[in-house]
């Protein structure tokens, strides 16, 4: 799966707009490497401010992803994902990244072997293709992610500058609620940036 720059809830409160704006923040990572613990302290920071609206629903993924598939099944307009991502950039720049999500069958047999014998375990790029295919995956999909600084030291502290960017990361993910809230469940421009 590549990354463009860039495209594709919880209970409703029981609107046809609240359908269409149903958006799953997915935080994905180890808390106990370091730097891997992004996603999860990001969902944390949202949780703590408690003023997300019903239609927005959060969840820590670990390092698996397969909960995010069967919480995707639910039905949802929007996903966004929140993990440490590799960019040979500076620790704490943040990136949004629009998944190129190929169909099963676009799969090398080989590469669909390898994603059928560990389901449990699947990484977060398997768990959108495997939602792709049981047609679960939203039509608008967002991976925000932080390159990290370290993440083999056996910690629960996140380094410097990937703690700072917590909060930036946060409040880029309220940007993107309200662009969607104001669009009515439309995807805004397709976007990378580092922050």
């Amino acid at each position: 799966m590549s990354a463009s720059e860039g495209k594709a809830g919880p209970d409703t409160v029981g609107t046809d707009r609240s359908v269409e704006c149903r958006v799953l923040v997915a935080g994905v990572g180890n808390v106990l490497r370091g730097d891997d613990g992004f996603g999860p302290a990001v969902i944390h920071a949202l949780d703590s401010a408690g003023d997300l609206p019903d239609i927005i629903k959060t969840m820590e993924t670990g390092i698996g992803g397969m909960g995010v598939v069967h919480e995707l099944m639910e039905g949802y307009r929007a996903l966004i994902l929140v993990d440490a991502v590799e960019r040979n950039g500076a620790p704490g720049t943040l990136y949004l990244l629009e998944p190129d999500v190929p169909l099963g069958e676009a799969i090398p047999e080989r590469n669909r072997h390898e994603l059928a014998t560990d389901m449990h375990r699947a990484v977060p790029d398997q768990a959108l293709v495997v939602a792709h295919a049981v047609g679960a995956l939203p039509p608008f999909v967002r991976i925000l992610g932080c390159q990290p600084g370290e993440t083999e030291e056996l910690t629960t502290e996140l380094s410097e500058p990937v703690r700072l960017a917590v909060p930036k990361a946060v409040e880029m993910i309220r940007v993107i609620l309200r662009k969607l809230e104001e669009r009515e469940g439309a995807a805004p421009s397709p976007v990378e940036s580092g922050v």
